[in-house]
């Protein structure tokens, strides 16, 4: 479910396309898995079939999604390797920023290791 914040600066368009790379990156939408349509949508979230239309055109822009004439709206194929690929990096270089910080505070590799383990477990990882 797409959750929008009508105080937030940022455009409900903007809001949704975020959304929607939000889940794919998450593995809540998988590739090829249909997703509801500009009307179907619109009355979920309550929010103009305009601004949900807009939001699908950036998405299929960005090749998040296609649109199959007669068949509906599907998330891309390729899409969800690469939104993965890309979140991975990403935590990679925010680990590399923390461990560089820690290891300028002194502290120890071995505490750091603990400290990961720690949360890693608390989201439901395992050692």
């Amino acid at each position: 479910m797409i959750n929008i914040d009508p105080s937030s600066k940022e455009p409900i368009y903007r809001q949704i396309v975020t959304a929607f790379k939000e889940q794919v990156a998450r593995g809540i939408l998988a590739q090829d898995e249909k997703i509801p349509s500009v009307r179907e949508l619109s009355s979920q979230i309550v929010v103009n079939p305009n601004t949900i239309s807009k939001a699908y055109q950036e998405l299929e822009r960005e090749g998040i999604i296609i649109t199959v004439r007669g068949r509906g709206t599907f998330i891309a194929e390729q899409v969800v390797k690469e939104i993965v690929s890309k979140d991975i990096e990403e935590v990679k270089e925010k680990v590399k920023q923390l461990v560089l910080e820690g290891y300028y505070a002194g502290i120890e590799k071995d505490v750091m290791q603990d400290w990961v383990a720690c949360y890693y477990n608390q989201f439901g990882g395992k050692s």
